[in-house]
Order: C-alpha cells, then structure tokens, then sequence
C-alpha cells in the first residue's frame, strides 16, 4: 500500500514554477493523508491568498499527476487551501478540464509557453550555480561530462530534457535558453546576465518562505537551516 512518505516523495518532482524549487522544500504541502484503500488526499497552501492563479494551477495539477502515477494509488484529490481562487483551480483540476476550465472566458490556451519561458529562466540559473561551482576561465570548452555531480547539475539536466536541448556528454555545458553553445568572448557577460537571474529567483524564493512562515506561523526552513 502507498503510504505518505511515498506521496511526499513523489511531490518532491512537483515544483514552483516561478521559484524552480520543489513544493515540499518550500512548505507548499500542507497536509497528507492515504486510506486503507489507497485513496490520497493532500492538501496545498501558498505564501499569499493572491499569488498567480497560473503558477498555482500548474502545481495543483501536477501534484495530481505525480501522486496518480504511483502504484497502489486509486484515487487523488488535491485542494488548494486559502487562495482566491481555489474553488476555481480545486474543480478545474478535479474534472481535468485544463487552465482554461477554471476560469472559462477569461483565458485561452494552456499554460505550455509559460512552463517552458521558466524552464528557460531556471535552467540559466542553475547553470549560474554550477559555473560558481566549477570557476576556471575556461567554462565555454566545457561539455557536460565535465561538470560533477551536484543537485544543480542535476537539475540542469532534467531542465535540458525538457526543454528538448542536448544531454549527451559531448553536449556544451553552458547554453543559452534555445541550446545555443555559449562562445568564450561572451562568457563574461552571460555569466552576468545568468547571476542576475538566479539572484532573482533566490530573493522571490525567500520572500515565499517568508509570507509563509508569517500567514500560517510556521518556521521558516532558512532562518532554521541558519
């Protein structure tokens, strides 16, 4: 039988789309709960009761989608708990409608060009890290199969996957959101432009933690880890 350590671990895949990190790190999982027959019940908060419908969706829906790929599972219901619009998301996501289905008339298509503008933006942060990581003046003659082992490297090439750019070994270790091999003469600038995003999304993430730890009085994972 499927127990909540297992539906925990499965979230830890589902991800903020704005912030590129998980829900579970960021305290999005409110709660957990599996029956006797394997019907899974969880529940989602986030920091602020306006934060964007559109990112809020994706993590509902794909917190539905992670839990029901696992075995043993035979039901998934995922609320999202005190957000605008939560009702709206909530019966959207249980009668897999799509995006447009929470909010009929008011937007059209889903939401494939967002996810895939912040993959863009989450993989040039994370290459930031790993350059930091690696240092050297050389980073442009780099293929992957230079780069160690680490969660951000990791990370880089689940965001490469999916965004269709090349993971082989031979592929350049530091690309431009379109796969585009970055020329050592524009290395310095781009590492530049790359820390300014990853700054961004570090700050928003810590924001988060913060009106989180602050709306449902909880600690907070960064003062703590401090």
């Amino acid at each position: 039988m499927t127990d909540p350590a297992e539906i925990l671990a499965a979230l830890d895949a589902v991800i903020d789309p704005e912030l590129d990190e998980p829900v579970t790190e960021l305290g999005f999982v409110a709660a957990c709960e599996v029956s006797p027959g394997g019907d899974v019940a969880v529940r989602l908060r986030l920091p602020t009761s306006q934060c964007a419908p559109n990112f809020a969706y994706l993590m509902v829906a794909d917190a539905r989608s992670a839990i029901a790929a696992l075995p043993g599972v035979r039901g998934v219901d995922v609320v999202l708990d005190d957000h605008m619009t939560a009702v709206e998301i909530t019966g959207a996501v249980r009668a897999g409608t799509g995006f447009s289905g929470a909010f009929p008339g008011e937007t059209t298509g889903e939401l494939d060009e967002l996810r895939t503008l912040f993959r863009r933006k989450a993989l040039v942060a994370r290459q930031s890290r790993v350059a930091e990581q690696l240092g050297g003046d050389d980073l442009a003659g780099l293929t992957l199969s230079d780069v160690p082992d680490s969660e951000d490297a990791h990370r880089c090439m689940v965001l490469r996957e999916q965004l269709g750019l090349r993971t082989d070994a031979g592929a350049p270790a530091f690309v431009r959101p379109d796969g585009s091999p970055v020329a050592a003469a524009e290395m310095p600038r781009w590492l530049r432009l790359a820390r300014l995003v990853r700054v961004s999304l570090e700050g928003n993430g810590s924001i988060c933690r913060g009106l989180l730890s602050r709306r449902y009085g909880i600690p907070d994972p960064e003062e703590a880890a401090a």
